[in-house]
């Protein structure tokens, strides 16, 4: 099964979906439908890590000081299920292959896999 993790309000996604030739992706709105521990684990298997699917750009990440923090790998985790903010987006994961975020080479791979 192809998906998409998301945020329905995030403008950089809804440009990344309308920019998406027809696809089966299954839509997740991490914001309505938190994932579970159980999709992470399998988001953390195809990346190698928990940290590669963190985004260090929210605004809780410098709100809660953990840009002065060393965080571990089990501290990615825990705050990623705590807050949706905390997910890289978007997250795809194509034919057992995941690609995070939204670089252009990242989206260019993404349109490339369901084309």
């Amino acid at each position: 099964m192809n998906k998409i993790y998301y945020l329905s309000s995030c403008d950089t996604c809804r440009k990344i979906i309308k920019s998406l030739p027809e696809n089966n992706l299954v839509f997740q709105d991490i914001k309505q439908d938190p994932i579970t521990e159980e999709q992470l684990e399998e988001m953390h298997k195809l990346s190698g890590s928990y940290e590669a699917l963190f985004s260090k750009k929210a605004q809780l990440y410098k709100s809660m000081g953990l840009k002065d923090q060393s965080l571990t790998e089990a501290d990615f985790k825990k705050y990623i299920l705590e807050h949706y903010t905390f997910l890289s987006r978007p997250v795809f994961i194509i034919d057992g292959k995941i690609y995070v975020g939204n670089s252009q080479k990242n989206v260019a791979e993404v349109i490339n896999a369901l084309s």
